[in-house]
């Protein structure tokens, strides 16, 4: 446990435990790893053997003695270190270290996480041991001296404070990573006599002379056109760096080369790189764009995952392997396109992700991909992290789910599971957290893991009325809370009653769609209801979907419910025989064009006392502002004059009841109103009646009672 030990601590020689007395030997691995309140350690001469990271993250260790007469071990000249004595190597050190010119090697991890700011290191010092100085996160400077020749893997990882490197000719072997994440480099040099390795045209770069591989860049490296491989995790957690060309010399570009390069805005990639490595770009959350040339074959797996400001991927006719997620958690593409003339991978139809071509499997998703009737799997984390995904629809030639496939898309509200699918992977929708209702439609539970769907199992899950009790005993199916049987009636099924053609959009909502009939269309008046039946089944009415009254030139009035929360884009462009719209208090939202070249338009009625938010301008014509009256309720007029866009109607007029009393909706209280009442309640036909200001005695009715109290109001002079 992590601070376990505080303070000074004294290893004792021996130690008892009921009747028996122990000589202490050793002193175990990751014994005292993160205990950064223990200031002091001291350890006894019977301590004969010492493991790996037994110091490790000891942050606040300020002093460290061995005792004088340790034959293994010692700490000589007062030098707050432990020194194996036999080979003269340093093995653990602490912030207040004074490395002794006798040292010929510090051992691996040493240092490792320590408080350490600075350190000198002797020129008796010929190796500097794996992770020896990893994670010192406080040293700001380093001087390696000319008697170095080993610099072991991982030795100055995540060193963040240092600023400059210099490499002296004495090194001949440069460990992997061993200054992988130190963010805050500016200059990176190799003395000019140095025969395994170079800085060429002062690159700040470290690059490996025979092989013309960069091993090591910083944020202010220029990489030289004789390069010709960008070596992994070179670049890995550059913070700093916001741009790079990748010159035409440059063959392959390693694993992790870019990795975690959070401010990366600009990348050019040169015409000669076959190879893009695993997670080579993954992390670059400010790469805006990307032109990967034709040159490329291989793109590896997670190599732009993360890439949250990529908008579009162009994949060249020279790409022949793609490997899993390798643009997951790109949560802001909304264009794919693989080059025609690739013989891997297509992108059929304009579908907007790429997909396997001999398979027919889909490896790449994104927030506008339709899946083509043709693809037979999505593959592994085809949409993984994909947090702009809102629906999808997979179509009945899909078998199979992948791994992941659809992991972390958060607003994913709904997904229909066709009865093709036989297989779903692990986790396919693991953290899909916006999912509120799940369609599964085999009526055998096709077998799925425990994390399939883990944070799902809130939603509701509707299946075959005749599976209900299955999917209730099948493993994993059953963890969900709400089970519920359905009919034949599905989301993105359509049907027609009374003329209004309708799409399922759920398990209780439809929305308005385009007459399916060829060339009919919705003509004269039309009055959509705030529900509908069909098959036995009621739906509320919340949507008018794009372009589904596109062209009706012969409708000439519609009325929207109050059920309607959003008219689709130009849901009715074309209507020139529009004369009369009347918009429901529901509505929050109308798409760009909604009324394009509907410049017969006579009268908006609006219901709603918040003005729904309108896309663009062009919701309506210029005509149309400027010769429709544009009616609101009553006492909302400058409301609606101070809107975005609604402003633009030249005449905005109130309409309705100005409250209590005011049945005929005229805007005052007086006695046509009680003449009006009492026609109602005799059944007289009048004009304009508001019921909900009839009920002046709250009784949830109109009567007599109403009639009585509001010439009461009258003669009282009450309004």
């Amino acid at each position: 446990m992590y601070d376990e030990y505080t303070g000074d601590v004294s290893i004792p020689a021996t130690v008892s435990y009921g009747s028996t007395t122990y000589l202490v030997t050793a002193i175990g691995g990751s014994a005292f790893y993160g205990c950064s309140s223990m200031t002091s350690i001291t350890i006894p001469n019977s301590v004969t053997s010492i493991g790996n990271f037994a110091f490790t993250g000891c942050t606040g260790l300020s002093s460290i003695k061995v005792a004088n007469d340790n034959p293994y071990y010692d700490s000589r000249n007062n030098c707050n270190a432990i020194i194996e004595t036999t080979s003269n190597k340093l093995i653990a050190g602490c912030k207040n270290t004074v490395i002794p010119n006798t040292v010929t090697a510090i051992g691996s991890y040493a240092f490792s996480r320590g408080g350490l700011t600075s350190i000198t290191i002797p020129n008796s010092v010929t190796s500097i041991g794996d992770g020896a100085f990893n994670g010192c996160s406080g040293l700001t400077s380093i001087t390696i001296p000319n008697s170095v020749t080993t610099i072991g893997d991982r030795a100055f990882y995540g060193c963040t404070c240092l600023a400059s490197i210099d490499i002296p000719n004495s090194v001949t072997s440069i460990g992997d990573d061993a200054f992988t994440g130190c963010t805050g480099l500016t200059s990176i040099k190799v003395s000019n006599g140095n025969s395994k390795y170079d800085s060429r045209n002062n690159c700040n770069a470290i690059i490996e002379s025979a092989s013309n591989t960069l091993i090591a860049g910083c944020q202010n490296t220029i990489i030289p056109n004789s390069v010709t491989s960008i070596g992994s995790y070179s670049f890995y957690g550059c913070s700093g760096l916001t741009s790079i060309n990748i010159p035409n010399s440059v063959t392959s570009i390693g694993n992790g080369a870019f990795l975690g390069c959070s401010r990366l805005a600009s990348v050019t990639i040169g015409n000669s790189v076959t190879t893009i490595g695993h997670s080579a770009f993954d992390g670059c959350s400010s790469l805006a764009s990307i032109d990967i040339p034709n040159s490329v074959t291989s793109i590896g797996s997670y190599s732009f995952n993360g890439c949250s400001g990529l908008t579009s991927i162009d994949i060249p006719n020279s790409v022949t392997s793609i490997g899993n997620s390798a643009f997951s958690y790109s949560s802001g593409l909304t264009s794919i396109v693989v080059s025609s003339g690739n013989p891997t991978y297509d992108s059929r139809n304009n579908c907007n992700a790429i997909i396997e071509t001999a398979s027919n499997t889909l490896i790449i998703g994104c927030m506008n991909t339709v899946i083509p009737n043709s693809v037979t799997s999505i593959g592994n984390g085809a949409f993984f992290g994909c947090s702009g995904l809102t629906s999808v629809t997979i179509p009945n030639s899909v078998v199979s789910i992948g791994n992941l496939a659809f992991a972390d898309c958060s607003s994913l509200t709904s997904i229909i599971i066709p009865n093709s699918v036989t297989s779903i992977g692990d986790e396919a929708f693991h953290g899909c957290n916006g999912l509120t209702e799940i369609y599964s439609l085999a009526l055998t539970p096709p077998p799925i893991y425990y994390y399939t769907f883990t944070g799902c199992y809130s939603a509701t899950l509707y299946v075959p009325n005749e599976s209900v009790n299955a999917y209730k005993a099948a493993d994993y199916w059953k963890n969900f809370t709400n089970i519920v049987g359905i009919g034949s009636i599905l989301p993105g099924n359509t049907f027609i009653v009374e003329g209004i053609y309708y799409r399922v959009t759920n398990a209780n909502m439809v929305s308005v769609i385009a007459n399916a009939e060829v060339d009919v269309y919705y003509t004269g008046e039309v009055v959509i209801p705030d529900s509908v039946t069909y098959e036995g089944h009621t739906f509320a009415v919340t949507g008018i979907e794009n372009n589904a009254f596109d062209g009706c030139f012969e409708l000439t009035s519609i009325t929207i419910p109050n059920s309607v929360a959003d008219i689709g884009v130009q849901a009715f462009q074309g209507c020139t025989g529009l004369k009369s719209v009347t918009i429901g208090s529901g509505v929050t939202a109308i798409g760009a064009k909604a009324f394009n070249y509907c410049n017969a338009l006579e009268t908006v009625k609006c219901l709603g006392t918040v003005p729904p938010v309108m896309a663009s301008a062009d919701c309506f014509t210029t005509t149309a502002y400027n010769r429709a009256q544009l009616l609101v309720p009553r006492n909302t007029e400058a409301t609606y004059a101070a809107t975005d866009y609604w402003y633009k109607f030249a005449h905005i007029d109130g309409w309705g009841s100005a409250g209590q009393g005011d049945v005929n909706g005229d805007g005052v209280m007086s006695i046509t109103d009680v003449t009006a009442l009492i026609d109602v309640l005799l059944g007289h036909e009048v004009g304009s009646f508001y019921y909900e200001s009839a009920d002046l005695n709250s009784n949830g009715r109109i009567d007599i009672g109403d009639v009585t109290t509001l010439i009461d109001n009258l003669l009282n002079g009450n309004d």
